[in-house]
């Protein structure tokens, strides 16, 4: 069992200082400070690239903040999370978390398992059939979104709620973008993916399949016909290496061979396969290319790199004899140094992926039919983290090299928007510089995750619906998130503050046109651990999902699920271990351990999240306690002179 960390004293062995003068307690009976309560960003919602309320679902889920009358738990977590993201089946399954990486449980025994949490309300929304509703008014204004993805979507979800009319402009078949043609569907199953896609369609979002900006209908026309546009394209064209060899035929990119699996064209591959690269791409590339194998006699036409560039498609009948695959994984760092998940790393060893770290492409060698042979990589050692060369050079035997080392967009007739690097830039609105009511979000601004995608598609909604208004943009706020908003949850419980008229009322602590004894941080600062008092949480293991941990003798063909989510009750445990940072959770320190019995229990009848307890100042001495022991950092020492 791992150490616990959880060690905040306020007084230290050996201490012999006092504080100084100003942080001092009691003058006669009194105190220049008493408690006021304070909401302050977690780090989880901080670290989340959509900016989901986080700790707000979580703390749904586990029961402290009580949804309205007849609204199921699951249900009332849903509309929370969606709020933000309306993808959360899928981005409970793909998304690398880096919430987790935030979480400040760290600091005690380990994150908690928010993926796991976010995948079981998605699964449940999609399993009620849980639908989107529009804004009830229409604003009668237009916004055309070029491109079907994650970016594209989310941005239609948004204005949707917001009354604008879209329609989504795509080249392919089905929706999904990335999320269907490069991440595969034993990630992702294609019921979850489809039907998350659906739910926005239905929100009355116009789908234009098989139609291509800048080919089938020109920006300018485009700019014509609407009112705003986004463009959300993606970066679905891939790098190749850039050595000498590095275009022979068999040499092709990661996204491209991704793409072509998962339209279903590509059913098998190379007999020896070398893939470049270290992040979650790579990762899918070799667990796909395990999976799929290779024939022993292959025609020309049915070569891999035929089939990824669209000339041809594999026969199911063909590929029923099917053998197993010589996968191995070149990363130019050392193993441990990969961006991937750890868990997907591990998972491609285990599924017999050989993984071979500091080791950098030099050339590819080619045969006399000009096709790739082998790719000569010389062995390099780190050093305070830059890379020394040795000089020493190996040739990695191979039938076909996939180049997983970047991405950019495909800006085919849309050139004009082409930054130099086949990307667009933005500003902080995402705005294209210098061509007003064109906007732009997700990987065709910067590839990443998902979840970046879904976050600036967001602030591209907002953005445009300003535009639209003829409104000036507001300055975004420092923590750009989905906030949680306290007079929102009063209205929602019918307790809003009454209206103020200063002609009647200059205002007390017990007057009720105001909410007191609470300041709203979160726009601006982000709560981190030292802040909490982690003497208060017990050593309580995360509750993993359980993974199908398919083994290198049986890769071949397994294309099942690889994680199956937690049951109900795994998942009410698991958000209980959230420390909701930042936030209240009724624990009720404040209030035992306060020696004057100053802070008290809110009455019922207008208690609700974050107005749990109040503060009597007519017994306060200003002693600290209350925030010394309050686990959340929910309560500074700050009112008073």
């Amino acid at each position: 069992m791992e150490e616990q960390k959880n060690t905040f004293r306020r007084y230290k062995d050996n201490d012999s200082a006092h504080l100084p003068w100003k942080e001092s307690i009691i003058e006669q009976d009194t105190s220049y400070k008493c408690p006021t309560y304070v909401h302050r960003t977690p780090p989880c919602q901080g670290s989340c690239p959509a900016g989901e309320d986080i700790r707000g679902w979580l703390d749904i889920v586990r029961g402290m903040e009580k949804p309205p009358a007849d609204l199921p738990w699951q249900e009332y977590a849903f509309w929370r999370s969606t709020n933000a993201n309306p993808f959360p089946s899928m981005m409970g399954r793909v998304c690398p978390a880096p919430c987790q990486d935030g979480c400040n449980r760290n600091e005690v025994e380990g994150f908690v398992g928010i993926n796991s949490v976010e995948q079981f309300i998605g699964d449940y929304g999609l399993q009620q059939k849980l639908a989107f509703n529009a804004a009830g008014k229409e604003t009668g204004k237009k916004v055309a979104i070029i491109g079907g993805g994650v970016a594209g979507f989310s941005c239609a979800y948004q204005l949707r709620r917001l009354g604008h009319a879209c329609t989504i402009f795509d080249e392919h078949d089905k929706p999904g973008g990335m999320a269907r043609y490069g991440i595969p569907g034993y990630r992702t199953p294609r019921e979850t993916l489809d039907g998350e896609f659906q739910r926005i369609i239905d929100m009355g979002v116009e789908f234009k399949m098989n139609t291509r900006i800048g080919r089938d209908i020109s920006m300018d026309q485009l700019e014509k016909d609407y009112d705003a546009v986004l463009i959300a394209i993606g970066a679905q064209s891939g790098r190749l290496l850039p050595i000498p060899g590095g275009d022979a035929p068999n040499c092709i990119s990661g996204v491209a061979f991704l793409d072509a699996f998962n339209q279903e064209r590509l059913k098998y591959t190379a007999k020896k396969v070398v893939v470049v690269g270290g992040g979650d791409t790579a990762m899918d590339v070799v667990s796909v290319a395990r999976r799929l194998g290779h024939i022993k006699t292959v025609h020309e036409k049915d070569r891999t790199e035929y089939v990824v560039l669209g000339h041809t498609a594999h026969d199911v009948a063909t590929a029923a004899k099917k053998e197993g695959a010589e996968v191995m994984l070149a990363y130019r760092r050392p193993v441990d140094k990969m961006p991937a998940a750890e868990h997907e790393v591990d998972a491609a060893q285990r599924e017999g992926v050989s993984i071979r770290g500091s080791i950098t492409p030099v050339e590819v060698v080619l045969g006399d039919d000009g096709r790739a042979t082998a790719l000569r990589v010389e062995v390099v050692e780190w050093e305070n983290g830059e890379m020394k060369n040795t000089g020493k050079t190996e040739d990695l035997e191979c039938d076909l090299i996939v180049a997983a080392v970047g991405q950019t967009g495909n800006l085919e007739g849309l050139e004009e928007y082409n930054n130099g690097k086949n990307l667009i830039d933005t500003d902080a609105y995402y705005q294209v510089r210098n061509k007003p009511g064109v906007f732009v979000a997700g990987d065709i601004v910067r590839p990443h995750l998902l979840t970046t995608a879904i976050g600036q598609a967001s602030i591209a909604a907002q953005s445009i619906d300003h535009y639209l208004k003829a409104e000036k943009f507001e300055r975004r706020p420092k923590v750009d998130v989905h906030h949680f908003n306290l007079l929102d949850k009063l209205k929602e419980w019918d307790m809003q503050p009454e209206d103020y008229d200063h002609h009647v009322d200059w205002g007390t602590d017990t007057s009720s046109f105001a909410t007191h004894n609470y300041e709203d941080r979160s726009l601006h600062e982000i709560i981190t651990s030292d802040k909490l008092f982690l003497g208060h949480f017990t050593y309580t293991p995360c509750h993993q999902r359980s993974e199908t941990k398919v083994t290198a003798d049986h890769v071949l063909n397994h294309f099942d699920e690889r994680f199956e989510g937690l049951s109900e009750d795994e998942v009410r445990s698991e958000a209980d271990r959230c420390m909701s940072c930042g936030m209240c959770f009724e624990c009720d320190n404040c209030i035992i351990f306060c020696p004057q019995n100053a802070v008290k229990k809110t009455p019922a009848a207008k208690s609700t999240t974050g107005r749990y307890v109040y503060t009597d100042y007519t017994r306060c001495i200003g002693c600290h306690i209350c925030a010394d022991v309050c686990p959340t950092g929910y309560i500074d020492m700050g009112m008073g002179v």
